[in-house]
């Protein structure tokens, strides 16, 4: 489940040394790169910043590097999942022309890079697979993936309104394996997941919620407090659940990637199977 955000700031100062201009530039730039792999989570934080200095009587610019700040959490060795992004294109969300025009009520698959479609061919992933399903049923809804990959529940609230402008009738919601391969605080997640709910329920919107579990390396306290928060939530809200999104994937190394994570293209369609079980209850003919 990656993203990355990058952006810069530079500032030019004039300054004197006697009486001769010398331009100082700083250049600040910042890269935050979150990944899921290797059954763990990689949380890179890396700021760097750049003076050169440009001064008329010497030839060369100088140029000095500082790095402020790097913190890396649950590394499995690298940034292996950005290496297989590159090598393995990732199937992300685009924009559907034909969307504006559609007129079936719309489901939106609302999550991180499971529902983005990491790793699998355009068209291949959970959403896509369950679009066909619908289809193949009978019933007529538009599935809209809103997947990023990278996010955690806090970006998830961040993007409510995104989710909110398609005017869904059905949100499938998938959020928090991120919170819990970087540790996160289970009452973050927890919050977070009210809140995304709440907003969502106060527009008139139907919940199905995906539960998540954590590789066991974890702890066994913390992953049963994190699969507790879906129950929790679940019940509090009555929402319909899916027990745990990657049933019957995970695990298995012939239905995911190499990063043990996320599901190949034949797993996506076991999870749309499983998906599509929980979420025919909520569908209208």
């Amino acid at each position: 489940m990656a993203a990355n955000s990058p952006f810069g700031i530079t500032i030019l100062m004039p300054r004197r040394i006697s009486t001769l201009w010398v331009g100082v530039e700083i250049v600040r730039v910042r890269l935050t790169t979150s990944i899921i792999g290797c059954g763990m989570a990689e949380l890179l934080l890396v700021s760097v910043m750049i003076i050169a200095v440009n001064v008329p009587w010497v030839k060369v610019k100088w140029i000095g590097a500082a790095l402020l700040s790097l913190f890396t959490l649950c590394g499995c060795g690298g940034n292996k999942q950005e290496q297989a992004r590159r090598a393995n294109p990732v199937s992300e969300p685009t924009p559907n022309s034909d969307s504006a025009a559609d007129s079936r009520p719309v489901i939106v698959a609302f999550g991180d890079s499971l529902t983005a479609g990491y790793g699998v061919e355009a068209g291949k992933s959970y959403p896509d697979d369950l679009q066909r399903l619908i289809d193949g049923a009978g019933y007529r809804y538009h599935v809209v993936n809103l997947g990023v990959s990278g996010d955690t529940t806090t970006d998830g609230i961040q993007r409510l309104q995104d989710v909110l402008a398609t005017k869904p009738a059905i949100v499938f919601l998938e959020f928090g394996g991120n919170d819990g391969l970087r540790g996160l605080p289970v009452s973050t997640t927890r919050v977070n997941l009210i809140q995304m709910v709440e907003a969502l329920q106060k527009a008139g919107i139907q919940i199905l919620l995906a539960g998540m579990t954590l590789p066991r390396n974890y702890g066994a306290d913390y992953i049963r407090s994190f699969e507790q928060v879906y129950l929790d939530v679940a019940g509090q809200f009555h929402l319909a659940r899916i027990p745990f999104l990657l049933e019957g994937v995970g695990g298995h190394p012939d239905l995911v990637q190499s990063d043990g994570i996320h599901p190949t293209a034949e797993g996506c369609r076991i999870v749309a199977a499983n998906a599509m079980n929980d979420l025919r209850p909520l569908l209208r003919k």
